[in-house]
């Protein structure tokens, strides 16, 4: 079986579906990948884990005239290499390929598409219902499967689009990499990365931008060290808003509270020493970085938005408070620090949770769907 999968840009395989191309040789398809190759912005990725790819002059913005020039080069390739599956993937290039792959399909290739996360949704502007929720309902049509990673985006998919629907949980989260570690080993590690054993960690992975919205972290920290003055908040990423909050952990005499590591590559030892992770993100898809902590067994506060919703419920796995209440964020973080039984349970509840979303049981559902 020959496979091609699309994107907008190359480093969206690299970063999401790697697993999936796993799945793919394991059964001995051949890969080939067409997507924008922008892999030289990308710290480190390489796409040499498939046998062929091409460079599609694919644009994110729909006005791009790129995009026509990217529809004539696919529809080239797919008439040439006669695929039998062809798995689209992002909003641009899921629109494309499907465009060019319409006369390929009537002659029995499969179409499959992967939504990320739908741009409509519970809480979503009616702009964005407007637009997009017609646009995704007539490409269901040049569909043969939809496949989703969220149980919302699941359900209204299943019923209103022209098309079999399924859901995976995500693209998956290593478990050999991210799981709950002893005191001891923790207590080492944290000797090792220069903090103190009894040193309380409050971790928030992303980039540092507005809507991650880490400003209400380095706020809530001001009333969490009147209580427990070592604690430690670590801002885990880089982004264009990192000179803004060097400046406010400044004014508000934080600088020995917090801490900005950038980005790093030994992300599951920050993990294995959280107390707490937190996001604080005006809007998430399906954040990685929450999966990862429940997977390490470390309890989560997060905002209510579409992503956090789907991963944790509140009061059972984690907490959800509301986007800028940071002394509900504040309040949350003092309860698991201080209430070790609750903390206990919370933090089982989190890890089972989480194990949906490993590679192992993400590998099955997509040889379910493919096999």
């Amino acid at each position: 079986m020959k496979v091609l999968l699309t994107a907008t840009v190359q480093s969206h395989i690299c970063q999401f579906h790697k697993l999936l191309v796993d799945v793919l040789h394991n059964h001995g398809c051949e890969v080939h990948v067409a997507a924008r190759n922008n892999l030289v912005e990308k710290n480190g990725l390489k796409l040499d884990f498939v046998e062929k790819v091409y460079d599609i002059p694919f644009s994110r913005s729909p006005k791009s005239r790129e995009n026509i020039k990217a529809y004539k080069e696919l529809k080239e390739i797919i008439d040439k290499e006669n695929y039998d599956v062809i798995h689209c993937n992002t909003p641009m290039g899921g629109i494309v390929t499907r465009l060019a792959a319409k006369k390929a399909r009537k002659k029995g290739t499969k179409v499959y598409y992967t939504a990320h996360g739908f741009h409509f949704y519970k809480g979503a502007s009616k702009k964005n219902w407007l637009v997009f929720y017609p646009i995704e309902k007539y490409f269901s049509k040049l569909t043969d499967k939809v496949i989703t990673i969220t149980k919302e985006d699941y359900c209204l998919a299943k019923k209103k689009f022209s098309c079999e629907v399924e859901r995976i949980h995500g693209v998956g989260v290593d478990e050999q990499r991210y799981f709950p570690v002893d005191e001891k080993v923790k207590d080492d590690l944290k000797e090792k990365m220069g903090y103190m054993s009894d040193q309380k960690i409050i971790l928030c992975v992303g980039e540092l931008n507005k809507n991650k919205n880490q400003i209400m972290a380095i706020e809530a920290m001001a009333g969490i060290v009147k209580e427990n003055p070592e604690a430690i908040l670590v801002l885990a990423g880089n982004g264009s808003e990192k000179e803004n909050l060097e400046k406010a952990i400044e004014e508000k005499n934080l600088t020995g509270n917090v801490q900005l590591i950038g980005y790093v590559t030994n992300l599951q030892e920050y993990q294995y020493i959280a107390d707490v992770a937190i996001s604080c993100s005006k809007r998430e898809g399906l954040p990685l970085n929450i999966v990862e902590a429940m997977l390490s067994g470390t309890p989560v506060v997060a905002t209510m938005n579409r992503g956090h919703r789907e991963l944790i419920q509140d009061g059972v796995d984690g907490f959800i408070v509301v986007v800028n209440d940071e002394k509900a964020l504040e309040n949350k973080i003092i309860e698991l620090l201080n209430e070790k039984k609750m903390y206990d349970v919370i933090s089982q509840q989190a890890l089972d949770n989480a194990k949906q979303y490993t590679f192992k049981n993400v590998k099955r559902e997509l040889e379910k769907i493919y096999f």
